[in-house]
């Protein structure tokens, strides 16, 4: 039983930033469009956020696998 919810657990952290990281790629580009003499510091901005939500999803499944793995009883 904690198995299939680990599971679903590393299915939402997978999904929670698959969604983060379109919003901040799509918001990126709108801002760009706006002012494009702005690029560099949106651009660089972008890849830091985008980084650190991977880093969190990553987090995330890694604790899903583990929960997998142990199995409480």
């Amino acid at each position: 039983m904690f198995g299939s919810i680990a599971a679903i657990g590393a299915g939402v952290a997978v999904l929670g930033a698959g969604i983060g990281i379109g919003q901040i790629g799509g918001k990126a580009v709108e801002g760009i469009a706006r002012n494009p003499e702005a690029s560099g510091k949106i651009q660089t901005a972008m890849i830091i956020a985008a980084a650190l939500i991977e880093g969190v999803a990553l987090f995330g499944v890694v604790v899903g696998l583990l929960g997998l793995e142990t199995g409480v009883k």
